[in-house]
């Protein structure tokens, strides 16, 4: 990557809202950004001028929104370059690396080890504000039949349950594996998989998942967690090996 202005207008902001202003709402914006794969690991954020603009607040309110994400292990910021994705010493390209290494197949195993017993957590520590903003993803996911719609809000779905798990360990496990799914070897299945009715019962599978949360039946989540990885990885091996 190439160093850039700290003042270069030209970088994005993806889905800005028209209105928004302070520190704790600019920094949990730009969070989300982070953490849903919006922002990549090692990519430069907007210069703080652009942010003040589309966020219509003062750079000094954004220094410190940036603040508190540099203090999360989120970005660092670097000298007369700007602030990246990604704590000061954590090297990007070993990482991207990494990511651009593994298959959809290792992605799906690995979140059939780690998330459901972090659905089981959230089950006990989710509160009214999260459940009522997992229903509001679920209900964006329903409206939709297109499968980069679909997979972005099933992306927040997954991510907004590691964070209602109160871990801090599967939350930052969670946006590397969000990392993963923008790898292009998930983007050349992903159309083939996020057929109409798969969508609705990926969908159906996801509702099943939240009633058991709102019923604080931990077992029940964690089992419902399961079978909608294990359905997707047999969704998934039906694609990679047609034969099979």
């Amino acid at each position: 990557m190439n160093p850039q202005s700290n003042d270069d207008p030209e970088l994005p902001i993806p889905q800005a809202p028209k209105r928004m202003s302070g520190v704790k709402v600019v920094s949990s914006y730009l969070r989300r950004a982070i953490e849903t794969g919006a922002y990549t690991q090692g990519e430069r954020l907007p210069a703080e001028r652009q942010l003040a603009q589309t966020f219509n607040t003062a750079r000094s309110t954004v220094r410190r929104a940036l603040d508190k994400l540099e203090k999360a292990g989120l970005v660092s910021r670097r000298l007369g370059s700007g602030t990246y994705v990604g704590a000061a010493n954590e090297p990007a390209g070993s990482l991207l690396d990494f990511i651009e290494g593994l298959s959809p197949l290792d992605l799906i195993d690995a979140r059939i080890a780690v998330e459901p017993f972090t659905a089981r957590l959230a089950t006990e520590h989710a509160d009214a504000q999260a459940i009522e903003e997992l229903s509001g993803v679920l209900a964006n996911a329903a409206a939709t039949r297109d499968p980069e719609d679909f997979a972005k809000w099933d992306g927040e779905f997954h991510l907004l349950l590691a964070r209602a798990s109160a871990n801090p360990f599967l939350i930052h496990v969670f946006r590397q594996i969000n990392h993963v799914r923008l790898n292009p070897q998930w983007g050349a299945v992903k159309a083939n998989i996020l057929m109409p009715e798969a969508i609705s019962e990926y969908n159906r599978q996801h509702r099943a998942i939240l009633d058991a949360i709102e019923s604080r039946d931990p077992l029940l989540a964690q089992k419902r967690m399961t079978e909608h990885l294990e359905s997707a990885r047999s969704d998934l091996l039906k694609v990679l090996d047609p034969k099979a």
